[in-house]
């Protein structure tokens, strides 16, 4: 069964090959804007790459680029194929080029769609990665002095200052890990002795926060240090009060905006997708009318066009079928080989 059957005479060929001309320029753009994209969000996720535990989340920017640039070679050989349709002498040249053509721009179309779904579907991944990421920043905000976290502190005090947020989950991730380094503790201080004393690890624990966290919204001057000490502080509660410092945690913050870029990312990625769809239609449908007109003395007849010769199915198999065939021989071949040897060695 023919799939998507159209008529066109020799003006509708014209218009359909003016029109898919400009629609490839189109496209062709569409590529342009998708491995842009595809490089702003690369740059933006490694820029946070120190408090990111792995770099799954970077085959959404990588594939964007890939399919970019693909789009881009698609497009540019479908504007061509228009031009050379007008000329029914030329477009015969272009017979064995359109299979691989078709197979080409159906995969990485396929590609830009599946990066669209990724787009989407890569929070959890993006949130576990921050969760470890996030923590172990935390864990080594003292260590200025140790090689290759020496920039830690600045990392994480920036980050929670362009974010207006504090600690992982939330500011009382700080009240977890000895965030002031050895060297600025004073251990001949009493109040020092006692609270490495009081935890089994040896740590310097306080229920407090680093200066990145403080608010500069809120009109009382900062309290970072003694954050659960009422009395402490004049006219304090803790529990009550509207605390002068961030309270949402950097990992919400963070997978609040790289999602938000994503989805944004993903809509303008999948209007492109329908573009690139319509292109690929449109080529098909040209090429299987312009195929009528090959040999025929007047170029002005009437031909038919369609997008599927046979059914989804059966065209599915046609490709697929060849694939599977080579496949089943590669397994079946080895066991042939091995009776073969057997039976030199038997004579």
């Amino acid at each position: 069964m023919v799939v998507g059957k159209m008529k066109f005479t020799f003006q509708k060929r014209v218009k359909l090959a003016q029109g898919l001309w400009l629609l490839s320029w189109m496209a062709t753009l569409g590529g342009a804007v998708t491995f842009t994209l595809g490089c702003f969000l690369k740059t933006e996720l490694r820029r946070r790459g120190e408090v990111m535990d792995n770099t799954d989340i970077h085959c959404v920017p990588n594939t964007l680029m890939i399919v970019g640039l693909a789009s881009m070679g698609i497009d540019y050989f479908a504007s061509r194929i228009c031009q050379d349709a007008l000329d029914a002498g030329r477009f015969p040249r272009w017979k064995t080029l359109m299979k691989p053509y078709f197979g080409c721009s159906i995969f990485f179309t396929t590609l830009m769609l599946i990066s669209v779904i990724l787009s989407y579907a890569m929070k959890g991944s993006l949130e576990s990665s921050l969760k470890i990421g996030l923590k172990n920043g935390i864990r080594f905000y003292k260590d200025t002095d140790t090689p290759g976290r020496c920039f830690q502190k600045q990392t994480i005090d920036r980050l929670q200052m362009e974010f207006q947020c504090c600690g992982n989950s939330d500011y009382k991730d700080w009240f977890e890990v000895q965030w002031i380094s050895n060297r600025y503790l004073d251990f001949s201080s009493k109040e020092v002795k006692d609270r490495i004393r009081s935890n089994v690890d040896g740590r310097y624990l306080v229920d407090g926060v680093p200066f990145s966290c403080c608010n500069p919204s809120s009109p009382r001057p900062c309290i970072q240090y003694k954050i659960t000490n009422n009395t402490a502080h004049y006219n304090y509660e803790h529990e009550t009060e509207e605390l002068n410092i961030f309270i949402r945690g950097c990992r919400e913050a963070l997978v609040n905006y790289y999602m938000g870029l994503m989805n944004t990312i993903g809509a303008v990625v999948l209007s492109v997708f329908l573009i690139q769809s319509s292109v690929l239609a449109s080529v098909r449908l040209l090429q299987t009318s312009m195929e009528a007109v090959a040999g025929q003395e007047n170029v002005e007849i009437e031909t038919e066009g369609y997008l599927l010769e046979k059914g989804v199915k059966e065209t599915i198999m046609e490709y697929v079928g060849p694939v599977l065939n080579l496949l089943w021989l590669n397994e079946v071949a080895p066991p042939a080989a091995e009776e073969g040897a057997a039976g030199t060695t038997t004579s």
